[in-house]
């Protein structure tokens, strides 16, 4: 059991194993040649494979910028990170954990065919980390590891990773100009606040993307020149407060303080461009071996990916955002030592990927300011959370690290209230959250059908 149970995690926790098995899916439903079933299936793995990469070399890249950050502030505390405190509480519930994602995966595709929401959530780390926060707070308010905590984990996690794209969709058609991918990522809560945001307080008439530059800065338009220059920028003034003893003894193992900083933005640089081939090779593939999921087994569902795959819509929104999300948290992580609570000290590779897609997100309904209020909010969210849902979390050892985007901490703190009035209480909310669900897409579908109605009679 335990060996089945570590191939599915294995396959299910690899995007480019799982996206690609979709992939293959969809195109032996649309009974496609074996070449074009092969071509498609390797591509969707490439691609993704491509895409996991130059997200690595992005998070690499920031490693450094977080450890001169942290070395020049001389601040303690809890440093949000999914990937760390998911690392510790597998050990101890790792089976628990795994047997949730499998119950929520397919909660997931039983919703997105019954509903309205039909969003095939695809981003298996994500669904990794839910489980493992939802199987955290299930046994700690007391259900145990046996069959309830996994029936109710899966239906909790399947039900919000159903919804979540579909609250981020209505942004993403304005992001992407059409309707054929979602957004699968665990801070869609926080993206749908920035774009909202925008909507109500921006100007969608100055985007982040329509800069003036003049003619003889016209190579800025570049977007791998413009990244480089300005994270060289940031990277150098960064390692000059951080002082040349501590980046070459600690970091650059002997380089030159300068030389390393601008090869470190030279490499986020060479990250983002990775990405966006990745992106380009994954669109190209998946949306039209996805028809055959949405043909055959989901109707009209579409794939939900993984957040990068909004970087090259908006590249200027995703500098912007990340530099907003990570001013607003570290001022946060100042007034927390002010007011003296837990210090929540900003995680750099959250504040980029969260920061640049709220940007982004912020940007489609309000422009530059949309993109600047959009991440704004949400690098508030996500820099005052974790405070929240630290005490929900049990007797589980995190004191060093905590869950770090919208969709962990928003559901995780309620969910965890819940369980703090007992295991009914739990239990009752989680079917609660079910029911709602289906009684909005009833809602919704009879809403759509009158002002179709309407529509007719007009006519």
């Amino acid at each position: 059991m335990k060996s089945l149970l570590n191939i599915f995690v294995s396959i299910a926790s690899q995007p480019a194993i799982l996206v690609s098995l979709i992939a293959l899916i969809g195109l032996l439903l649309q009974k496609k040649k074996a070449t074009t079933v092969i071509q498609g299936t390797i591509k969707t793995f490439v691609g993704f494979l491509v895409l996991i990469g130059g997200s690595g070399i992005l998070s690499n890249s920031l490693t450094p910028f977080a450890s001169m950050f942290k070395f020049a502030i001389h601040v303690q505390g809890v440093v949000p990170s999914n990937e760390a405190v998911v690392a510790i509480a597998l050990v101890k519930y790792g089976t628990t954990t795994a047997l949730i994602m499998l119950v929520g995966m397919l909660v997931n595709i039983l919703l997105a065919r019954l509903t309205r929401f039909k969003y095939i959530f695809l981003t298996g780390q994500a669904m990794l980390y839910m489980s493992c926060l939802t199987a955290v707070i299930l046994i700690s308010a007391h259900l145990g590891t046996g069959w309830k905590t996994v029936l109710f984990g899966g239906l909790f996690e399947g039900t919000l990773l159903t919804v979540t794209p579909a609250l981020c969709q209505p942004f993403m058609r304005k992001i992407t100009g059409g309707d054929t991918v979602a957004m699968g990522h665990t801070g869609n809560i926080g993206y749908a606040i920035s774009g909202l945001m925008g909507k109500l307080f921006g100007n969608p008439k100055k985007t982040t993307e329509d800069l003036k530059i003049p003619k003889s800065l016209g190579f800025l338009r570049d977007s791998t020149v413009s990244i480089t220059l300005l994270m060289s920028i940031v990277y150098i003034i960064l390692a000059i407060i951080a002082g040349p003893h501590f980046v070459e003894t600690k970091l650059s193992s002997g380089t030159n303080y300068i030389v390393y900083a601008l090869t470190q933005a030279g490499t986020f640089a060479a990250g983002f461009v990775v990405v966006l081939q990745g992106v380009r090779m994954i669109l190209a593939e998946i949306i039209p071996a996805f028809q055959g999921i949405a043909t055959k087994l989901v109707p009209n569902s579409k794939p939900a990916l993984d957040v990068p795959i909004i970087f090259p819509y908006a590249p200027n929104a995703v500098l912007l955002g990340f530099f907003v999300s990570f001013i607003v948290g570290t001022l946060s992580m100042l007034l927390m030592v002010i007011l003296k609570t837990t210090v929540i000290i900003p995680g750099v590779v959250g504040h980029f990927f969260c920061g640049a897609a709220a940007g982004i997100y912020g940007n489609s309904t309000g422009g530059r300011r949309g993109a600047v209020i959009g991440s704004a909010v949400n690098g508030l969210l996500i820099s005052w959370l974790p405070l929240l849902i630290l005490p929900v979390l049990g007797n589980l050892k995190m004191a060093a690290s905590t869950f770090a985007d919208t969709d962990y901490l928003i559901p995780g703190i309620l969910l965890g209230k819940l369980g703090q009035a007992g295991p009914t209480a739990i239990i009752c909310g989680i079917l609660a959250f079910v029911v709602i669900i289906f009684a909005l897409s009833f809602y919704l579908n009879s809403r759509d059908k009158r002002r179709k109605a309407m529509s007719s009679e007009k006519n």
